[in-house]
């Protein structure tokens, strides 16, 4: 259902404030200044109509941009990714907020995990940047080697490999890298 009795600045004060979260990390989370914050809560300027401010905010909130009157059509195409939805299944299994889980990244990444969320990204490739998702979610090293291996099989078969035909040399790629991995 698409909650938009509230005014976007005021869903916004209210999210800021049952979160206890500062106007400047919200800021950092989605890739603005502290001042637009503030303008957007004083409504000194109009409520971002742009889909990708929009869909960060949502992201961070925890809802469908949707709930924003402002919301138009998504100006990025969102990916339907496996592994995103993993992360954002096991977000609700663990009761994490996207707040809290977005805090345990360094201030530079935030922005890169709320795109990560929302669709705009897939999933890194980099392993030991894996390994930090997987240890936020407190997942074992097995379940991140699999998210990983997961992806890196995307990443080959999308840049033309055929899995299939390849079959000998993916596997003994990912039987060296669980090896390296397991020490």
């Amino acid at each position: 259902m698409k909650n938009k009795t509230l005014k976007s600045s005021q869903k916004l004060i209210d999210f800021l404030e049952q979160n206890s979260l500062h106007k400047k990390d919200f800021a950092e989370m989605i890739g603005v200044t502290l001042s637009y914050i503030y303008n957007l809560i004083d409504e000194a300027i109009p409520f971002s109509t742009r889909s990708t401010t929009l869909e960060r905010i949502a992201t961070v909130m925890d809802i469908n941009p949707e709930e924003f009157e402002e919301y138009k059509i998504p100006q990025e195409p969102i990916l339907q990714d496996e592994s995103i939805n993993f992360i954002k299944n096991m977000l609700k299994k663990k009761k994490i907020s996207v707040v809290n889980f977005l805090k345990a990244f360094p201030r530079k990444k935030r922005v890169y995990i709320v795109d990560m969320l929302r669709g705009a990204y897939p999933l890194p490739i980099d392993f030991k940047e894996l390994v930090m998702i997987g240890k936020t979610l407190d997942l074992d090293k097995n379940d991140i080697y699999n998210i990983w291996e997961e992806r890196m099989r995307q990443v080959l078969e999308t840049n033309g490999m055929n899995l299939a035909n390849n079959a000998a040399l993916v596997n003994a790629m990912f039987e060296c890298a669980r090896k390296y991995i397991d020490n």
